[in-house]
């Protein structure tokens, strides 16, 4: 039989012979014993699994096997066509990993072609040159190798656990850019991160990157970046989903964010509110899920975010959103939105533990289903649910597509999102139908965290099916949507460190050599961190933070603002005015900042010092409404009302829709005995729900 081809010819010349061992006699003649004789009682082979594919680059696996028929010597040998064509040695340990040399044979010679792995148990007599009498135990299994390479790194992240030790240890948490080929584990591309980061995700075409990442402890924080060997955390590459919409109060994390296939847009659920509970177990140790949100879009290009028409109804949670690969459609996971009326009017994301005990206690279900919507050039469209994937009574969430936009795999469980022990993947026709539980899937434990390979060949996913630490598999997907058991991908097992997230990155391997942050010790950063802690109420963590930055950059008229803000919530409006008195200073053409101290000398009752700085303002910005109102309410204050009435006319004239403004014009209107003209005001702004100007009509418009 001629088993080895033209690339494995340097194996020959070397010296290196094609089995595990020297030609021991005694292992050829043990094995013959086999072939003739059989064996009497079966083994269990727990590692690989019957049906086993494995990608061409892929390193020797570590077989495994349990025997308990008293053998204590075992031999593991391959079959093709009935020839054997490697074997190990004589091996005491229930486990054996061929050599490299071996294992890059064996898969040459079983490319697209079903071979046999046999393990054999015996007791060998002490006695010298003497074999045993027959085979006590055995047990066969098919695998081959295929054509299709993996073709590219994985990036991936690994966490101590629980994971209340990682929130607590953030140095120990590091990200790493693996590829299946080598037998080490790969070495952090980014480790020490002195804040959380979490949910990564690469463009289709391997330009971008995009990371969860807590900068300034703003919890919306995102890192967007160009793809290169060495890469900056740093500032002007931070962006932060709490800038959707900041004035409405409304808090934001950003959760499940995905870059879109061409590295411009990057999709997040905003407006977003969160089951989470730390669990103080090894297992499963934080129960987390969105019950609130929206799909949001940031556009890199125009700066500006938006959310996805369809895919952004307030009575739902919409989240968990991905891109198909030519980027014209998204998927994305909803349900009911859960209200909880004890924590409607706050303004925390995450739902404190007392009021989630019944989701805790399995007492309140909460499923996903999954939706199709066109992107539209972030113009959106009408959400269909995805039949098969959607009204089944489970939980169905973390879709992806696969390259070609053929098929979608999902993970479904009975309820929730994220960690569920119960998970499994399934695969559906990327237009619907009914979904087929995959062979990939670990019995009795989690598998999700999957990621398509830029080829569409491959599946790497997470799974705890060797314990608590999560480890990363792959399957192969053929052009059916068949897929083969898991490959356990070995190098990336680390001793106590679950690894999870798993994302294909359609570079070479190296492309991503180091991830360093940059913002620490950046002024920005305290500024950053001040702006969170006002978002949240900590005035005085606030202040604290702004003024360490004011410290590293002493003319930095932002900062000024926001200490100057700070101060409005803390009473100080003296301070306050001082700070904003420094903006304009050093930013002359700040509209807002004059606004904002002509109010504060309105509330001091410097009604002229108001004036002055609404005159200013107005100047500087003419189409904007609100500074002709203010500069009107401080002139009706001066017993100006003719003033006053032409400042709000004006604002109206920009903003039709301000009932105040119409109710303060006929106020004022009132005082010089314009009571017709007052009365049509009053109706109009009662006509837009203003009650003061409802009171005013029965008073004096009857």
């Amino acid at each position: 039989m001629k088993y080895i081809n033209k690339i494995k010819v340097l194996l020959l010349l070397s010296g290196l012979l094609f089995i595990a061992c020297s030609e021991n006699g005694d292992v050829a003649q043990i094995i013959d014993l086999m072939e003739k004789n059989g064996a009497g009682a079966k083994l269990e082979i727990s590692y690989p699994h019957n049906n086993t594919i494995y990608p061409p680059e892929i390193a020797a696996p570590t077989i495994m096997w349990e025997d308990k028929n008293n053998s204590k010597q075992w031999i593991v040998y391959f079959k093709l066509n009935n020839e054997i064509f490697a074997k190990s040695d004589i091996l005491i340990n229930p486990q054996w990993r061929p050599d490299s040399a071996l294992w890059e044979s064996i898969k040459a010679e079983t490319i697209e072609k079903e071979a046999s792995l046999t393990i054999i148990g015996f007791n060998k007599s002490d006695e010298e040159g003497k074999l045993p009498e027959n085979i006590i135990s055995s047990s066969s299994l098919s695998f081959k190798t295929s054509k299709d390479s993996v073709g590219a790194p994985i990036f991936y992240r690994t966490v101590t656990l629980p994971f209340g030790y990682a929130v607590d240890h953030l140095e120990t948490i590091s990200w790493r850019l693996g590829d299946i080929s080598k037998y080490d584990n790969p070495s952090a591309v980014m480790e020490k991160l002195p804040v959380c980061g979490n949910c990564h995700s690469f463009s289709v075409d391997g330009t971008t990157i995009g990371m969860d990442v807590d900068y300034g402890n703003d919890k919306g924080s995102y890192f967007m970046n160009k793809i290169s060997k060495q890469m900056k955390l740093e500032v002007d590459n931070i962006i932060t989903w709490s800038d959707y919409k900041r004035d409405d109060k409304e808090g934001t994390f950003g959760l499940l964010s995905q870059v879109s296939p061409d590295g411009r847009y990057s999709l997040s659920t905003v407006k977003d509110r969160s089951i989470f509970v730390r669990i103080d177990e090894l297992d499963y140790s934080q129960l987390f899920f969105p019950i609130k949100g929206i799909i949001g879009i940031y556009d890199s290009k125009t700066k500006q975010f938006s959310s996805l028409p369809g895919a952004n109804d307030p009575q739902y949670c919409q989240s968990n959103p991905a891109w198909r690969a030519d980027g014209k459609e998204i998927i994305f996971a909803r349900a009911p939105y859960f209200r909880i009326a004890e924590v409607e009017e706050s303004k925390q994301v995450i739902i404190p533990t007392e009021l989630a005990q019944n989701f805790i206690n399995g007492k309140q279900d909460y499923k996903y289903d999954l939706y199709r919507i066109p992107f539209n050039n972030g113009q959106g469209g009408t959400a269909v649910p995805i039949k098969g994937a959607s009204n089944n009574g489970m939980s169905n969430f973390f879709a992806k597509y696969s390259p070609d936009g053929k098929w979608i795999v999902f993970t479904q469980a009975k309820n929730f999102m994220l960690l569920q022990p119960d998970a499994k993947l399934y695969i559906i026709p990327a237009e619907g139908g009914k979904p087929r539980l995959m062979n990939c899937n670990n019995p009795n434990t989690m598998n999700s965290w999957h990621s398509w390979s830029p080829n569409g060949k491959w599946i790497v996913f997470s799974s705890k099916a060797r314990g608590p630490y999560t480890q990363l598999y792959l399957t192969h997907i053929d052009a059916k949507g068949n897929d083969s058991p898991p490959v356990l991908i070995e190098n990336m097992a680390h001793k106590e460190l679950a690894c999870n997230i798993p994302e294909f990155v359609n570079i070479k391997q190296g492309g991503i050599e180091k991830i360093e942050e940059f913002f620490m010790d950046n002024d920005n950063y305290s500024f950053i961190s001040g702006k969170t802690k006002l978002d949240k109420g900590d005035l005085d963590g606030a202040l604290k933070d702004v003024n360490r930055a004011l410290q590293s950059d002493p003319n930095n008229d932002v900062s000024f603002n926001m200490r100057a803000l700070i101060k409005v919530e803390k009473g100080d409006y003296k301070g306050a005015i001082e700070d904003f008195t420094k903006v304009i200073e050093l930013k002359p053409d700040k509209f807002d900042s004059y606004a904002n101290r002509g109010a504060l000398k309105f509330d001091m009752h410097d009604f002229k010092g108001a004036i002055k700085d609404f005159d200013k303002a107005i100047s500087l910005n003419p189409k904007g409404s609100r500074a002709y109102y203010s500069r009107g309410t401080a002139k009706y204050n001066l017993g100006n009302y003719t003033g006053a009435i032409e400042d709000y006319t004006l604002c109206l004239k920009l903003n039709p829709k301000n009932s105040d403004a119409l109710f303060e014009r006929a106020i004022a209107k009132l005082q010089i005995d314009k009571l017709d003209s007052a009365c049509e005001d009053l109706k109009l702004a009662t006509e837009l729900g203003n009650e003061n100007a409802r009171q005013y009509m029965l008073e004096y418009c009857q």
